[in-house]
């Protein structure tokens, strides 16, 4: 039996992620203090509008009578109904038989790939029971676009669709990924919610072998995923073996589909020959309903989007293209596609109108306007800048690319994380953290990040959605490049992309306390140190937290340190492998 860390403690012990030891290092049970009966009582809230019925298929904005479309879920929330109880094995898998007929070592959660989905309810508590039955290596996981505000319990006050994922090395490329849903108003009536759509790259090597590679300035580099998957299925593109995965739409109606792109590396642009997308949601924000042909989603992006089946009964192809020049990833699979069925089509006879070829651009998605607003005053900009840039150099293992964020590669202290420097009074922070202090209340604080290299990034940050003020190309002047921002309801989410040579402007209101990682959501990179972690209203956050909570799990990895194969580790600790030159293959961390 491994380790068993509740989801009370996986966010906090570093920043954003906690990092607990393989179960040779926690021989001993760790008895966790019950978090769920320390909270606060959960029917004290006021509901956020006038009664307006029950949610169905033609009252969608409304949700459980007192609460809406157009409610503050940063104000109110309903009461939490419901407490859901999740256990999740991590577990090796040697010899695992792929999805498209390729063996390979794998790492799942409950024996599954994608692991469970957790489908909540606005407003609701969630306890997810995480046991580590992973013989030699330590794991985490993020509850990505989650505030989690106050503490670490696990309270869904926003709702819409995401994910989560293992923040520990690449893990997450090696299978420790599921879908999160949270059901709730939406700004447009469907018919039929189909659920979680995730699209991901896929590899057949481990991504401990490919983060090795990824690295290398001569003869490394991204490496091309070898196929993508839907709903994890997909034909092999270049052999026999697997499927295509298929989708049931029922003629007549409209369907609810929620997009997730949980790619390590590759970004891509979906259609459906025949069809259009209603966008009711980006991330976990609902906005006002508009309708694309296609869509960009970057690594991380979620969009939840209303089909309509007007066309005539058939099989159609859903396909997703990737950028032609490799600027946003690549994939063997020449045409990566799925196939969204009819009912009373065939169900084995494949669509025969392949669509009209797009040029897809590693550009994101723009002019979405959220339906609950935020407006901030133009005359209180004052931005800081994160310039981004990429290095060159040498170390022992040869000449590697190396991302910085204000010319420092981000590296995640895994045996001393930053709330427990809280905890102890300590404020010395090393400079490798890459750390900014963040101490006033309820402001809106404004960062520019610059990106001084040729390749995008979609940035993510934790703990909050964050506003775009404004994006573009070149390098933006704080002085005189005011005007080109957008301050009355912008486009709100928590990952954008943000363009090559270019630039990026963002807020966000420092309203919730803690520590929080700002990072790029391509693998690769964010191994390679592109992060950075917001220390926001530090002196609050000892008052907020029970931070004791972090002992246990702090001093089991501790204890774990000394006798892994695989420490000291070499990168950014957020996303990567451990151990090369420590005498024993990669791969076999997972084999």
């Amino acid at each position: 039996m491994g380790g068993l860390l509740n989801m009370a403690s996986i966010t906090a012990c570093c920043a954003v992620l906690m990092l607990f030891a393989a179960p040779l290092a926690l021989a001993n049970p760790i008895n966790y203090p019950s978090h769920v009966i320390e909270l606060m009582p959960r029917q004290t809230i006021t509901p956020g509008g006038k009664p307006c019925g029950q949610n169905n298929e033609t009252n969608r904005a409304c949700w459980k009578n007192s609460w809406n479309i157009s409610t503050d879920y940063e104000i109110s929330n309903p009461p939490a109904f419901n407490t859901r109880n999740i256990d999740f094995h991590i577990t090796n898998v040697t010899n695992w038989l792929g999805p498209d007929g390729v063996r390979k070592p794998a790492m799942l959660i409950n024996n599954q790939f994608p692991g469970p989905t957790i489908d909540a309810e606005w407003g609701d508590y969630i306890q997810v029971n995480v046991y580590n039955d992973l013989q030699n290596n330590g794991t985490s996981i993020h509850w990505h676009g989650i505030r989690q505000f106050g503490d670490y319990t696990f309270h869904v006050t926003q709702y819409g669709t995401s994910w989560y994922h293992s923040h520990y090395s690449n893990q997450y490329g090696n299978g420790v990924v599921g879908a999160l849903i949270v059901r709730g108003p939406a700004s447009a009536n469907y018919d039929i919610d189909l659920g979680p759509y995730m699209i991901t790259d896929y590899y057949y090597a481990t991504a401990d072998r490919l983060t090795l590679k990824a690295e290398q300035v001569q003869g490394g580099g991204p490496p091309d995923s070898d196929n993508i998957l839907f709903r994890g299925k997909n034909i092999n593109p270049l052999a026999s073996g697997g499927a295509y995965d298929r989708l049931t739409l029922t003629p007549g109606k409209k369907h609810l589909i929620r997009l997730i792109n949980t790619s390590v590396d590759n970004s891509i642009t979906v259609t459906l020959v025949g069809h259009t997308f209603t966008v009711i949601a980006t991330d976990l924000v609902p906005i006002t309903p508009v309708t694309r042909s296609s869509l960009f989603i970057g690594v991380g992006q979620r969009y939840d989007v209303i089909i309509t089946a007007n066309q005539p009964v058939a099989n159609y192809w859903f396909n997703a293209t990737l950028e032609s020049a490799n600027n946003c990833g690549r994939t063997r699979n020449p045409f990566p596609a799925a196939i969204f069925s009819y009912s009373g089509a065939s169900t084995t006879a494949l669509p025969t109108n392949k669509g009209t070829p797009i040029t897809a651009t590693c550009a994101g998605e723009s002019g979405f306007a959220p339906i609950v607003t935020r407006t901030i005053p133009s005359a209180s900009f004052a931005a800081s800048t994160l310039p981004i840039d990429l290095a060159f150099p040498t170390l022992t293992r040869g000449q590697v690319f190396e991302w910085k964020v204000k010319n420092t590669p981000i590296v995640a202290e895994w045996d001393h994380p930053v709330l427990e420097y809280i905890l102890e009074g300590n404020t010395t922070f090393p400079a490798r953290i890459n750390l900014v202090d963040v101490p006033t209340a309820d402001i809106w604080t404004f960062w520019v990040i610059q990106n001084d290299f040729v390749l995008p990034h979609p940035i993510h940050l934790h703990g909050h959605d964050f506003l775009t003020l404004g994006i573009g190309s070149g390098t933006f002047d704080v002085g005189t490049m005011k005007s080109q921002l957008k301050f009355d309801n912008p486009v709100r989410r928590d990952v954008v992309q943000m363009p090559g040579s270019g630039w990026l402007v963002i807020a966000y209101k420092t309203d919730n306390p803690g520590c929080w990682l700002m990072h790029c959501h391509i693998g690769w990179h964010v191994a390679q140190g592109l992060g950075i972690q917001f220390l926001e209203r530090k002196s609050e956050i000892a008052g907020l937290m029970k931070l004791n909570q972090l002992l246990p799990n702090c001093e089991a990895w501790r204890a774990y340190q000394p006798t892994s194969p695989y420490l000291p580790k070499l990168d950014s600790g957020l996303r990567r492998r451990e151990g090369e030159g420590m005498g024993e293959p990669a791969v076999r961390r997972i084999a």
